[in-house]
């Protein structure tokens, strides 16, 4: 292989120009060869954003493209596992975005594929790589606050997606959470036994009609008898929330949102801030860029993915048994969710 990755992106909405700008400017080991999309328009239009010169229609005619090395999955959930396969099939290595189905048994599918083909696959967790966050991990690992007690997501995004969104989304455990629930493991470094869950719908009446909360709150119980909460709300009318606490034997460490600008402004009767970043676009650019940075080594230099096809499922088991224990109003063990 070249010493330069050639990616085809497949999927040019929401999280693909994001994906596609890493690409195009932050990795130099990497090259945007060729963009896919159903909407040609939207597919243009990033192309022509990036300066890439190959426009097709389908993931298929990007897997089939013998000048492509790696796929970018950028498409709606429910195309994943059968991109992942023909990817695998066609000896491509694979970066994936979360998550890879709704459904175990399509996962399990899918990473059988790469399995027996023998490529990469890293699975699009960008919170991992976040600073923060990774400082947060060195925390634990360290043991710098001693033994993890008690640890605490507040994840919030600032206004609700629209209503056509909802239901081929999985709803807020699969969509939303299941972020978090990865974020949960790695940071402790270590495995759920049992979750209770609750959901409401206080924001927009319409997720009620798809089934759906736009309202979230996640009991968590460690392998280690660590406890802890995930909240999640649809909308944070002051910007995108992302905090995390982890409360240990020998101290605490958290970290707090990120802002524009570190400005404090004290006037006569208060102090404040501006409002910190809104959405994930910009919150997290940095993390975008170091996985697909950490991707690209993996395959180039032959070393192991940082998130495997492993550490993707897990959170699904997670958020499937959140979406039970709602559903039930009873504790949830990970090991009653088979399928």
């Amino acid at each position: 292989m070249s010493k330069t990755l050639r990616f085809g992106l497949i999927g040019a909405g929401r999280i693909g120009p994001v994906h596609a700008a890493t690409l195009a400017y932050h990795v130099p080991q990497a090259t945007l060869a060729a963009v896919a999309d159903l909407n040609q328009q939207r597919a243009q239009a990033l192309a022509e954003r990036f300066g890439v010169l190959r426009v097709l229609t389908t993931g298929m005619e990007i897997i089939a493209d013998p000048d492509i090395d790696a796929v970018a999955i950028c498409s709606p959930t429910d195309t994943h596992a059968d991109l992942i396969v023909a990817a695998a099939a066609a000896g491509k290595h694979i970066f994936c975005e979360k998550p890879i189905s709704l459904s175990l048994a399509e996962i399990d599918r899918a990473l059988a594929a790469v399995a027996k083909a023998g490529v990469k696959l890293q699975v699009g967790f960008n919170r991992r790589f976040d600073s923060n966050f990774l400082r947060v991990r060195q925390a634990v690992a360290s043991g710098e606050i001693g033994t993890p007690n008690i640890f605490h997501i507040v994840s919030r995004d600032p206004f609700p997606p629209p209503l056509t969104y909802l239901r081929p989304s999985g709803g807020i455990f699969l969509d939303m959470m299941v972020h978090d629930f990865d974020m949960a493991r790695f940071l402790l470094g270590d495995e759920v036994e049992e979750v209770y869950a609750q959901g409401a719908v206080l924001v927009d009446p319409g997720f009620a009609t798809e089934d759906d909360f736009d309202t979230a709150l996640v009991m968590l119980r460690f392998r280690s008898g660590a406890i802890g909460t995930i909240d999640n709300s649809r909308k944070s009318t002051f910007g995108y929330d992302q905090r995390v606490e982890v409360l240990g034997s020998k101290g605490k460490i958290a970290t707090e949102n990120r802002y524009p600008n570190q400005v404090i402004v004290s006037g006569e009767k208060m102090v404040y801030t501006d409002a910190p970043y809104l959405f994930f676009m910009q919150r997290y650019p940095d993390s975008f860029a170091a996985e697909v940075q950490a991707f690209t080594e993996s395959v180039l230099e032959d070393k192991p993915v940082a998130v495997t096809g492993e550490d993707s499922r897990v959170p699904v088991v997670m958020a499937l048994a959140a979406g039970k224990s709602s559903r039930e109003h009873r504790p949830v063990r990970m090991d009653e969710i088979t399928a």
